[in-house]
């Protein structure tokens, strides 16, 4: 009874001091929050039990190290002992919320006959609600229509969450993510159902947008313009 104890004040104190400050970090279509305990895919909350919350933060923190199945054991259930088959299970959890798959895993890489490690694109996201309170200046064209981008993410689909939205039933509810920072703006596809394209060609990965790329995402064809290259302000005569 008194192992078990420990056990429990063990896991309870590892589970408030895993890192000591938040995480927040962008991975493809997800978003992890260690704040809010919260990891987000395509905009939706994704359950995760707290083993496998806890197994994602760590594997995130150390990446892209490479983590020992022991360690891993040891820090996810601390003074009892359990099979390999629970952390291979609770790794599968990790995948499916990911929309990860162990053939060709994109985050979650499985070290034969050791452990496992983060290895996908993994980037800081930006604080919340600056995508909405910080222009900056670039924007996208279709026509008469026009979309201002924020710095940070912003969020293009469907929905009416949307920080650009297309009414289009060819755009998925959320179809990509625009992330515009002072050295570079990007563009990459949420696992849409009919893609996201760049001057035609189809985003596989997060690719870096330049002025004058055609952005499309399902049959709707927009343009990317950076502050630079708007035109000026016209004075109008007397």
């Amino acid at each position: 009874m008194h192992g078990q104890a420990r056990a429990v004040l063990a896991e309870i104190s590892w589970e408030s001091n895993s890192f000591g400050a938040s995480m927040r970090v962008l991975l493809g279509e997800c978003e992890f929050d260690s704040g809010r305990r919260l990891l987000l895919r395509h905009g939706r909350a994704e359950p995760l039990t707290p083993k496998a919350f806890q197994l994602l933060e760590l594997l995130l923190d150390r990446r892209p190290e490479a983590i020992a199945k022991g360690e891993l054991l040891e820090r996810l259930w601390p003074g009892t002992f359990v099979s390999e088959a629970s952390l291979y299970n609770v790794v599968g959890e990790v995948r499916a919320a990911l929309g990860d798959g162990s053939r060709s895993p994109r985050f979650i890489r499985t070290v034969p006959r050791y452990g496992y490690a983060f290895h996908g694109d993994a980037r800081p996201a930006p604080p919340i609600g600056s995508s909405r309170s910080a222009p900056s200046g670039a924007r996208l064209l279709a026509g008469r229509r026009e979309w201002r981008l924020s710095r940070g993410s912003n969020l293009l689909g469907r929905d009416v969450d949307c920080d650009v939205r297309v009414d289009s039933a060819t755009v998925s509810r959320h179809h990509a993510r625009i992330v515009v920072r002072a050295e570079r703006t990007t563009v990459e596809d949420l696992q849409s159902k009919n893609g996201t394209r760049v001057n035609g060609a189809r985003v596989e990965r997060t690719l870096t947008l330049r002025d004058g790329d055609r952005v499309q995402v399902g049959s709707v064809t927009m343009t990317y313009r950076t502050p630079k290259s708007l035109p000026s302000t016209v004075t109008r005569g007397a």
